[in-house]
């Protein structure tokens, strides 16, 4: 199937879901559909192996060891 067949093919499959739930272009610009995706959150933590952590979430393995081997995680935050 080409590109194109399959952009056809999912077009008709939301028209159907918006014909089967009632749906209008409004109501679905209303519940933020159409906003941009949300930027991924900048990496703040890296160490000299690329390894990253955005400082969200638990701390990963190789921040933790650091860390408990004495180091400081200021260490590692990102420019």
């Amino acid at each position: 199937m080409t590109v194109n067949n399959e952009r056809a093919e999912a077009i008709r499959w939301i028209q159907d879901q918006m014909a089967d739930y009632g749906l209008t272009m409004e109501e679905l610009e209303a519940a933020g559909c159409f906003d941009p995706p949300p930027l991924p959150p900048p990496v703040c933590y890296r160490n000299a192996q690329g390894m990253r952590w955005d400082g969200q979430g638990e701390m990963p393995d190789w921040l933790r060891r650091a860390v408990n081997a004495g180091q400081s995680v200021e260490f590692y935050r990102a420019g």
